[in-house]
């Protein structure tokens, strides 16, 4: 199947272009035959990556940037009002199109599956790209991180299913229609957008209630929010839960850790489907059995699917390796909230041995500090020994009294050794110092805390010389 070009996206141009979810959708707009232009605020591998697809790409946001003949002007929430070329765009008459509304305009015509949840969306929706394609099936996909090389994040297969991580941040995710929606859990999050976890429920009830007719909700039936998602709806929706739980339609029986991996044992239809997934952690298991109900509620069979996923080897940041120096190892995690950190401190906490674990932690966002910074001091003191770095603002200004202290406070309170950190270049010395043969160095955060990890893996090698 070939879904053709929507009118509107024929000349776009994207602000912000080299972001996670702007990126993808201009690489599958690209592949589908649109003159695709935008603008990044810095030079960086993804924006190579479109280059050599024939993106036209600017660096730095400038008003001359935007060609007059531009079909629309796509956009993210983080892309402010006063952007010389958004304020251009509104002087042209040229249409102004959310992100949101692209990628849903990209799903038209085919089936598609929707990965949403407070944590795990990247992660599962990889699982799914990766084996679903190495089934045959060629999805077109839209995830919030790379598999592997810049730029494979998205993809235009020929096949007729396309999956796409669905965001809440910003409630973008009720633009879409899916035939298979995914929720992992629900928690409060993105404190800038949601007052309470009131205004959560609501906005994931809104999203479900778009899946079409006939279609599938695939939910967990551990999650206490993912449970109270259930009882919001309303009746007549096809559920599907996984999960731990008893009363879940697709159950775990186990989980057998094996090193970097895990052994998972399900009951699926009565019948009991043992397959590996390939990255540690209880977490990633579970998101695993969320990506095989969710094939199997779009029709593939459930053995070829479970053999499929252990193809799945991880996705960038997501407990990545990115290398090892004087017995040393640098894992990379994206980990930002309390919960993803306490689930990865614990995945790596079993494939640790004897050595220790060391953290560089980056908070992300002055609001999501402000609301959860004591909860992210007590993950911490689940770590050997912890470097925390100031708050890396992404798209917020300072909130005042809002600081890394707020986190290190509450770490030390724990129990947590815990040290701060301002600089890049400070972390890495008081890290690279830290680290013994056997220990194992965890750079987290969704910041750009994951450049600091080949100066950590450089500075132990000229340590150990």
């Amino acid at each position: 199947m070939a879904p053709g070009l929507p009118a509107a996206m024929t000349r776009p141009h994207f602000i912000g272009i080299g972001g996670a979810g702007m990126s993808g959708i201009a690489k599958i707009l690209a592949q589908r035959g649109a003159a695709v232009a935008g603008s990044d605020a810095r030079a960086s591998a993804t924006v190579a990556a479109l280059r050599e697809l024939g993106v036209s790409v600017h660096i730095g946001h400038a008003a001359q940037h935007l060609a007059a003949d531009a079909s629309c002007v796509v956009v993210s929430s983080a892309i402010r009002p006063d952007n010389p070329e958004l304020v251009r765009a509104a002087e042209l008459g040229i249409p102004v199109v959310h992100r949101s509304d692209a990628l849903a305009s990209l799903m038209q015509g085919l089936r598609p599956l929707a990965v949403a949840g407070t944590h795990g969306k990247t992660t599962t929706t990889s699982m799914l790209a990766v084996s679903l394609t190495s089934l045959g099936l060629d999805p077109s996909y839209a995830i919030g991180g790379d598999l592997d090389a810049p730029g494979s994040n998205a993809h235009h297969g020929k096949g007729e299913i396309f999956v796409a991580e669905a965001d809440e941040s910003d409630r973008s995710f009720h633009k879409y229609a899916p035939e298979v929606a995914v929720v992992l859990n629900v928690e409060l999050d993105h404190h800038a957008n949601y007052a309470s976890i009131e205004e959560i429920h609501e906005s994931f009830a809104t999203f479900a209630a778009r899946i079409t007719d006939g279609g599938t909700l695939v939910v967990s039936a551990d999650h206490e929010g993912a449970r109270e998602l259930v009882r919001r709806l309303p009746e007549g929706l096809r559920v599907v839960t996984y999960g731990e739980a008893a009363d879940a339609d697709v159950r775990v029986l186990s989980v057998q850790p094996q090193g970097l991996r895990s052994e998972v044992t399900v009951l699926l239809d009565g019948a009991k489907l043992t397959f590996t997934v390939s990255v540690p952690g209880r977490h990633y298991a579970l998101n695993a059995v969320a990506a095989l109900a969710a094939g199997v509620a779009l029709g593939v069979p459930a053995a070829d699917l479970a053999a499929a996923l252990g193809t799945y080897t991880g996705v960038k940041r997501r407990l990545q390796l990115q290398g090892e120096e004087a017995g040393v190892q640098v894992i990379d995690s994206y980990a930002h909230h309390p919960t993803e950190m306490t689930a990865d401190l614990e995945a790596i906490r079993g494939a640790a041995a004897d050595g220790r674990i060391v953290v560089l932690f980056q908070p992300h966002l002055f609001s999501r500090t402000q609301q959860l910074g004591t909860e992210m001091g007590t993950a911490l003191a689940l770590a050997d020994a912890s470097v925390v770095l100031d708050i890396y603002p992404a798209r917020e200004d300072p909130i005042p009294g809002v600081t890394s202290e707020l986190i290190i406070d509450a770490a030390r309170a724990a129990g947590a050794d815990v040290t701060a950190a301002h600089g890049g270049e400070a972390a890495v010395d008081l890290v690279a110092g830290m680290a013994k043969p056997g220990d194992l160095v965890l750079t987290m955060g969704a910041g750009d805390v994951t450049e600091l990890g080949p100066g950590i893996l450089s500075r132990l090698s000229s340590l150990s010389k």
